[in-house]
């Protein structure tokens, strides 16, 4: 298991929270971003890769947004793609019992969000993602960038973007384009479940 909580951090934390530290490990089940702050507004600082795991700080009240401490200090996470062992069983992160033992967290200050997002991402079962798509693919969307859409929720594969999202096509090529929470990703326009994430 990585192990990446600081002891700094976990200090800072504590008194952030003016309760104990519940020392509770997560596992991701798709790759997942990691953002600078409690929101797909935030950069992405680094990916927890699905079936890693970390060490969780705590969680906002009300909130899928929780935190772990990463390599370049804390970061944070959408719960709804992180699972953790309660009473011997393993569970999604967000359908928790009501009585565990997680730390609650302040959501920082300057929380800056989106001022209407238009829907929400809709978590699926993971799916293991397609190929790097070609060079040409590639280009063609960074060339051909569009304005990001903001949903709530995070980008990960095998979850499914709602019909209000437009999706550009890509000449000659099976799936669909759409910039989602700042970062390009490979849609399947039947199903409208996200295929690829470009990291």
């Amino acid at each position: 298991m990585n192990r990446i909580l600081f002891p700094a951090v976990a200090g800072a934390l504590v008194a952030m929270s003016g309760t104990a530290l519940a020392d509770t490990a997560v596992s991701a089940v798709a790759d997942l971003n990691i953002r600078a702050g409690p929101g797909p507004q935030y950069p992405v600082i680094g990916v927890l890769a699905a079936g890693q795991s970390a060490t969780l700080d705590g969680c906002i009240q009300n909130s899928k947004w929780c935190t772990i401490a990463e390599a370049n200090g804390q970061g944070w996470i959408y719960s709804d793609y992180v699972t953790a062992d309660f009473g011997g069983t393993e569970v999604v992160l967000t359908r928790r019992p009501a009585d565990a033992d997680i730390t609650i967290v302040e959501a920082p200050a300057d929380v800056d969000y989106p001022d209407t997002y238009t829907g929400a991402i809709v978590a699926g079962e993971p799916i293991e993602p397609i190929s790097r798509p070609p060079a040409e693919v590639r280009t063609y969307i960074e060339t051909n960038r569009v304005d990001p859409v903001y949903l709530e929720g995070e980008v990960v594969t095998g979850a499914t973007l709602p019909d209000t999202v437009e999706l550009r096509e890509i000449p000659d090529y099976d799936y669909r384009y759409v910039y989602v929470n700042g970062q390009p990703a490979l849609v399947d326009p039947g199903t409208r479940r996200i295929m690829y994430v470009e990291r």
